[in-house]
This record gives structure tokens, C-alpha cells and sequence, in this order.
């Protein structure tokens, strides 16, 4: 238990802070996974969509300091190198 009034308002921001990063870091993790789902079912109108909304909650993500911005980059870059590799082949 915090003995201090800062210290428990400071666990408090936490636990605010730890629920909002958990469900984007979740809602990131579900966008992947559409886009690698429909890579590997070959329809490539859906991956485009699915690719689009991933690489906007990346951003956002990055933008809110809930993932780091080179981490944000580099899942996208590989979700957009599997993306691009489908339509080619």
C-alpha cells in the first residue's frame, strides 16, 4: 500500500495506464493476425483492407508511446512485404 497520497495516485495513473496499453497492444496483435490470415487464404482484397487498419493502429500505437515507433515500423514493413510478395505470386 503506498503511504504517500502521490504514490497512490501514482498507482492509480498505473493501473489507468495498464488497461489502455493492454487492449492496444491487443487490438494490434488481432489486426496481424487478420492480415497474415488473409495472406495465407490468398484473398488479397481483405489483406489490403486488413493491412490498412493494422498500419493505422500501428501508428497510433507508436504515436501514444504504448509500442515503440521502430517496433511499429518494423511489424509493418514485414506485414507489407507479406502483402506485397501475395499479389506478385
Amino acid at each position: 500500500m503506498p503511504n504517500h497520497l502521490a504514490a497512490a495516485k501514482r498507482l492509480k495513473q498505473d493501473a489507468k495506464r495498464h488497461l489502455r496499453n493492454v487492449s492496444a497492444k491487443s487490438r494490434i496483435r488481432t489486426l496481424v493476425k487478420k492480415v497474415r490470415a488473409a495472406v495465407a487464404e490468398k484473398q488479397a482484397v481483405l489483406a489490403g483492407d486488413s493491412l490498412r487498419a493494422a498500419v493505422s493502429a500501428l501508428d497510433t500505437a507508436a504515436k501514444k508511446h504504448v509500442i515503440h515507433p521502430r517496433n511499429a515500423s518494423r511489424k509493418k514493413s514485414r506485414l507489407m512485404l507479406l502483402v506485397s510478395g501475395m499479389e506478385k505470386g
